[in-house]
């Protein structure tokens, strides 16, 4: 006779909180962040409304967890990708060309994504919060181009974290071009760029 396994309160709420996210990475991917209710989030991971609310403040609030567990997703898949590479150089271009190779259903995640920093910006409490995430997935990148310096033996003419920061909006800018001109836009081109960068910023430390 099978045992069932008794969940804690704790253990409990922790699976209604996953499954939650889960519902609503789901239907944020694939219908947008406005065009998604909290009672169709409630709806599809089987449970009311007031589960949502009692483990998220907002739609907002549970917005950014599905945002917080991806780039802890996001940043996992990056640090493994460049320890795999034989150079951070390497690792940063095959990084850059995977992204912009992403198709659907990796293309809904990345339209909500812009519309939810659009909505951000009309609502400076949640801009704290959303930065402090969106670094977290940037920070694998810095430590990869410090390390191109390192070995390089250079002081770049801007600091690193800065260069990173700059190289990954680039990055995005070029994602969110490839969704409207993936004529123009595509892996070959992402790579170019992300190598070139890393190799000009390598020269001109050298040139000083």
């Amino acid at each position: 006779m099978a045992t069932t396994v008794r969940l804690s309160r704790a253990e409990r709420r922790a699976r209604t909180r996953d499954d939650l996210v889960d519902a609503a990475d789901a239907l944020f991917s694939a219908n947008g962040f406005h065009a998604t209710s909290v009672d169709a989030v409630a709806d599809a991971a089987g449970y009311t409304k007031g589960a949502v609310y009692s483990n998220f403040a907002s739609k907002e609030d549970l917005f950014l967890a599905v945002y917080d567990r991806r780039a802890d997703e996001a940043a996992a898949a990056i640090e493994r990708e460049l320890e795999e590479a034989p150079d951070p150089i390497t690792g940063i271009e095959t990084l850059a060309r995977a992204r912009v190779e992403q198709r659907s259903p990796g293309d809904g995640w990345l339209a909500v994504f812009f519309e939810f920093w659009a909505h951000v910006l009309r609502h400076p409490e949640l801009r704290e919060r959303f930065a402090a995430i969106h670094k977290r997935v940037n920070e694998p990148l810095a430590a990869a181009a410090g390390q191109v310096a390192a070995e390089h033996g250079i002081e770049p003419e801007q600091p690193v974290a800065r260069m990173a920061t700059a190289y990954y909006a680039m990055q995005l800018g070029l994602q969110l071009e490839r969704l409207t001109q993936p004529d123009v836009v595509d892996a070959e081109l992402a790579g170019y760029v992300a190598r070139r960068s890393l190799e000009d910023m390598v020269r001109q430390g050298e040139k000083r």
